[in-house]
């Protein structure tokens, strides 16, 4: 069987989660909720660069060759560690031993797979999503990655009965396994804009055709 999909965040959604209560961040490629570990450490001063970094990427804290904190040498002990953001972050030994620090039963923070929620698009796109039966028109921005599915999990909120309805683009059905460009939907926005032209005034645009009302997601 295989494994599932990962669900994928553009930075604008990750940016959303900006507030000790609710506390998302990016990092080489991985969105992780962090709020659960907000509300355990609050108060706590090592806390202070997440809070600091909220709904933002950090993958410059890292090396992308070992997924882990930046290390270097301390310039007063000659001892290696990592590099903590900030002077301190939680889940960082301290730069020398001390006996009143112990290390934490579970991994680290940013290797911790509770906290990891999805994956970050590394090209988010917009298109418009217009239903042929009520003429309504909405905008979407969506990631390179997501297929079609994904894309209608989104739209569901627009419309609870998206599932009732045939995806088409250019008179062509639409796979909903495949992504757009897998579909033959180009993301022509990089080409209008070396053009010197707007691509919020040429979005590609998926029309919706309605079947039945009785398709459950």
């Amino acid at each position: 069987m295989a494994p599932p999909r990962p669900r994928y965040f553009t930075a604008r959604e990750v940016a959303a989660h900006a507030r000790p209560g609710d506390l998302w961040v990016s990092c080489l490629g991985r969105v992780l909720d962090l709020t659960p570990l907000a509300r355990e450490h609050h108060g706590d001063p090592r806390l202070r660069p997440l809070l600091e970094a909220a709904g933002t990427d950090i993958s410059h804290w890292f090396d992308p060759r070992t997924q882990d904190l930046l290390r270097r040498v301390d310039p007063h002990t000659g001892l290696p560690g990592y590099r903590a953001p900030g002077g301190g972050l939680l889940d960082v030994p301290p730069p020398a031993p001390r006996s009143d620090w112990v290390p934490p039963a579970r991994p680290p923070w940013w290797r911790d797979p509770r906290y990891e929620v999805g994956r970050l698009g590394a090209r988010p796109r917009r298109l418009r999503v217009l239903n042929t039966l009520t003429g309504q028109q909405d905008v979407l921005e969506v990631c390179a990655e997501e297929t079609l599915h994904d894309i209608l999990r989104r739209y569901l909120p627009r419309n609870a009965h998206a599932g009732s309805y045939s995806w088409r683009h250019g008179g062509a059905a639409l796979d909903m396994e495949r992504t757009l460009e897998q579909n033959g939907v180009a993301d022509e926005g990089p080409e209008l804009r070396r053009l010197g032209l707007d691509p919020e005034r040429h979005l590609p645009a998926l029309l919706l055709y309605f079947n039945d009302d009785f398709t459950e997601l």
